[in-house]
């Protein structure tokens, strides 16, 4: 049985799982799905047309399944959809999709979104992603599974994240991040890999010595970009995380890459 608190005002029309617990003064809206074991702890909003993976909780005070904050929304019935066994912390706003974004915002599992944190609209988020305190996604933008992003962070819209990257405190995020780098600074600039993160995953020493080879090939001085993806591929493709870059590097794309920062 779910444990409902008598303060909490459910929309007729919501889908309630079994055995999730909604808080003192939460709101639950008419289009709402909330799955086996969700806990919304108090003063918690949801709405929309929003879906709840099982056992994910929600922190006070966040608002998610709002309409999206753009001028171009005209009411259209997009969606947000969250995976299962996420942590959403206090004050985290995450908002539906819009027509330009194919209608829908999408959260994985196991995600870690710490407070303040704001997801707009049309975002796609893979799994065991974190968004520590205050990181800010515009519109439009894709994070890739087990990518951190730092406090303070904020990410242009249309810019993809890949798998494993590290972003840093109050780093501005203009244009594409590779999957398994590193970024840093006011205006994010590549510093290298992150091999902290691949080595608590476990990485072997042979894929991050791949890894970085292949670094130093894509970022090097000799000839094009293009030139030097077909080069890495042909030299390390057959490990697969240089394969995931190349194949990130590859895809339609309207931002460019960051790229490593001067030595000055």
């Amino acid at each position: 049985m779910s444990n409902i608190h008598p303060t909490a005002i459910i929309a007729e029309g919501a889908v309630i799982g079994a055995d999730v617990e909604i808080g003192p003064y939460s709101c639950v809206g008419p289009n709402v799905s909330l799955a086996d074991r969700v806990i919304l702890k108090s003063h918690v909003v949801v709405e929309g047309k929003t879906t709840v993976g099982e056992g994910t909780q929600i922190f006070p005070f966040a608002s998610i399944g709002q309409q999206p904050q753009d001028l171009k929304y005209a009411g259209e019935d997009s969606r947000l959809e969250i995976g299962s066994e996420n942590i959403i912390r206090e004050y985290v706003t995450m908002n539906t999709g819009t027509e330009g974004g194919g209608m829908l915002t999408k959260i994985g599992d196991r995600c870690l979104i710490m407070g303040a944190a704001h997801i707009a609209h049309d975002c796609r988020i893979g799994d065991n992603v974190i968004l520590a305190q205050g990181a800010l996604l515009g519109g439009h933008v894709e994070i890739d599974d087990f990518a951190i992003l730092g406090g303070g962070s904020a990410v242009h819209q249309f810019v993809r994240i890949g798998a494993h990257a590290m972003i840093g405190g109050m780093a501005a995020v203009d244009n594409d991040v590779i999957p398994y780098a590193s970024v840093s600074g006011d205006r994010a600039a590549l510093s290298g890999l992150n091999i902290i993160g691949m080595k608590r995953r476990k990485f072997n020493r042979d894929e991050i010595h791949s890894l970085r080879a292949a670094f130093k090939a894509l970022f090097g001085n000799e000839g094009t970009l293009q030139e030097r993806i077909d080069q890495v591929e042909a030299e390390y493709g057959e490990a697969q995380a240089v394969a995931d870059i190349i194949g990130f590097m590859r895809e339609d794309s309207s931002r460019s890459f960051i790229q490593p920062g001067s030595d000055d």
